[in-house]
């Protein structure tokens, strides 16, 4: 298990998940990143979540439980058991198909390989350990879980050649010195390299000093 990754997680303790949302979802993303959850963030995640769909770093299960129409076939991947237990109760047993806790840092396990027609890390990147090149496993394990014609999408916060304003450079300094953000240089152009080593056709948008992404069209041989 990656020490460095588990340190970002442990946060997510079931008192911090009963606020996340408002915290994070509602005030955090409209006056810190300025980029709004429901209209910018959560549309963004319907277009893109396919029948069979794997989420990486799930939160409480927003999303996906505000996206019932899209998939019945749901698999949840977290290191933290408490995210994966908070987003399972959320999104409802009907619609769970696997639930794993696994550290993206590390390889798939064969049976997660090849299956999924999308994949989801939203919030997820900026809470990695390392440079956005050092995170590059993190792409490269969760292009793996897709089938040959299948999408990755997700959105993260960057932290270089943005501006953040006062709030955002504050949260920012506190939460990478806490080890909970692993962002400081992780910029537009660093992500789209990073993508594009793995997928020909690499879109991505910028709201506030958040980065959207869909990746699709898997380099061969990666």
């Amino acid at each position: 298990m990656d020490m460095g990754n588990e340190k970002g997680a442990k946060i997510y303790s079931p008192l911090v998940l009963k606020i996340y949302d408002a915290w994070v979802l509602t005030f955090s993303n409209n006056y810190a990143w300025r980029c709004n959850t429901e209209h910018i963030l959560l549309n963004h995640f319907r277009r893109n979540m396919a029948a069979k769909h794997l989420d990486i770093g799930v939160g409480t299960g927003y999303y996906i439980a505000n996206t019932p129409e899209n998939s019945n076939a749901v698999t949840l991947m977290d290191l933290n058991p408490n995210s994966l237990a908070s987003a399972a109760k959320r999104i409802g047993p009907h619609r769970i198909h696997h639930v794993l806790q696994h550290d993206i840092f590390m390889p798939l396990p064969d049976s997660e390989k090849g299956q999924y027609d999308s994949v989801s890390l939203y919030y997820l990147l900026h809470c990695l350990r390392g440079t956005m090149d050092e995170k590059t496993r993190a792409i490269e394990h969760a292009s793996q879980a897709l089938k040959p014609d299948g999408i990755l999408h997700g959105a993260t916060i960057l932290g270089k050649d943005v501006e953040h304003n006062g709030l955002g450079r504050y949260l920012m300094n506190v939460y990478n010195k806490k080890g909970i953000f692993c962002n400081t240089s992780d910029s537009y152009e660093a992500l789209k390299v990073v993508l594009s080593r793995y997928f020909e056709h690499v879109t991505l948008q910028q709201h506030g000093v958040v980065a959207l992404f869909t990746a699709t069209n898997q380099v061969r041989g990666k």
